[in-house]
């Protein structure tokens, strides 16, 4: 039987939805590995190394090119949504306030781990396969070394939320090192992405945004609360296309929109709420378009053995920059290893900033595999290593 291809679609996304929330309510996954862990399992195991080499014919039938042009489409969208809430969510005031505390931790805990990366990065460059084509040496360890010193902002958010320390002093406190870095994050993203071919374009973007920024602040200041959502969604387009055309990557665009406008200027509640439909509604897509993109072309051992390496370098370095940053400013005993377990969560920012460097061929499909993987096997170890570790320092929860 002859099936169109919205048909098709709605089965990809029957399942899309259907088996992850199946595995994480049947399975009760929810203590080491939330929805949101679960749907990009999911997405791996759905690609074509996994359901495509198991049952090739379903599989090329499911997700032919024109469904997957579909999905990719709400893909994209999705993820262009999310990534500007975690930009206007950024509170530089608050770092500012504790720029010193903030500067250090933030700074130990990107600088170790992307070091410990680089090194595993500079050690695979031995081996044909897992740089991408476009990519010096350079722009490959680093790419792969920044992957490492990744936190994930959103999902540290609700990590947090689920051990009750969100709103505690200890919470606000890694949101403020966590912030920092983010913004860290895309500013060494734009270096990796810089393509001095296209210079001329890039600094034309930036100084045009720069120009736009300050019109749409003025506008968002002076129109009523219920217009600025609908301004912002036009600024997001716009600045991803900028930054598309100018050749760094429609998300540092989606970035950047958030960052350079104020969350206060949008209602709180409304903002959780839309991380949370957007993250219910379409993000599941975007783990799907997500795993689509894995291959085991290296061999299956050679890509778990490359993840292995890069998981030790994440939370080591983590958990060794922010032991340094304890004993420097004088934290209490143990203080150390839990910021630093909250803060080596991975998952969505560095999915986001993995499919980044595939696209632009920094990296090839072994390598993102791997990095997938590491970020899921981060980001699982997060709330059972915390919880025993929370419990031992009852003081970080009655100040």
């Amino acid at each position: 039987m002859h099936m169109q291809t919205a048909e098709i679609f709605l089965i990809a996304m029957a399942i899309i939805f259907s088996v992850p929330y199946l595995l994480w309510r049947i399975g009760r996954t929810e203590y080491y590995a939330p929805l949101v862990v679960v749907q990009i399992i999911t997405g791996i195991l759905l690609g074509p190394g996994v359901l495509g080499s198991a049952f090739p014919d379903y599989y090329t039938f499911v997700f032919n090119p024109a469904v997957v042009q579909s999905l990719n489409g709400v893909a994209w969208w999705a993820v262009m949504l999310f990534v500007m809430i975690a930009g206007l969510e950024l509170d530089v005031s608050q770092v500012w306030r504790n720029r010193r505390e903030t500067g250090i931790t933030a700074g130990l805990a990107l600088s170790v781990p992307l070091i410990f990366g680089a090194a595993v990065a500079a050690i695979a460059l031995m081996w044909d396969g897992w740089r991408g084509t476009e990519a010096k040496s350079w722009q490959f360890v680093l790419g792969v070394g920044m992957s490492c010193a990744v936190t994930a902002l959103p999902i540290l958010v609700l990590l947090m939320e689920k051990l009750g320390i969100l709103r505690q002093p200890i919470g606000q406190r890694i949101l403020r090192y966590a912030s920092l870095d983010d913004i860290a994050i895309w500013g060494v993203l734009a270096l990796i992405l810089m393509d001095w071919s296209r210079l001329g374009r890039q600094l034309f973007f930036i100084v045009g945004l720069v120009i736009a920024a300050m019109v749409v602040r003025t506008v968002m200041r002076r129109i009523p609360e219920r217009d600025r959502w609908y301004v912002a969604l036009i600024w997001l387009a716009l600045c991803a296309f900028g930054a598309d055309w100018s050749g760094l990557h429609f998300m540092v665009g989606a970035f950047l929109a958030g960052a350079s406008l104020d969350g206060q200027w949008f209602n709180r509640e409304q903002m959780d709420g839309l991380r949370h439909n957007v993250l219910l509604v379409m993000m599941p897509v975007f783990f799907l378009s997500t795993g689509l993109r894995t291959a085991w072309t290296m061999g299956g051992g050679s890509v778990f053995l490359l993840a292995a390496a890069l998981l030790v370098a994440s939370i080591a370095g983590k958990l060794l920059g922010t032991r340094i940053a304890g004993r420097v400013l004088g934290w209490p005993p143990g203080e150390s290893g839990l910021v630093g377990w909250l803060l080596q969560t991975k998952a969505l920012i560095m999915i986001i900033f993995a499919n980044i460097l595939l696209d632009k061929q920094v990296i090839t499909s072994p390598t993102f595999t791997a990095l997938l993987l590491m970020a899921v096997g981060s980001t699982m170890l997060t709330v059972p290593v915390a919880t025993p570790r929370l419990k031992m320092l009852p003081h970080l929860l009655s100040n």
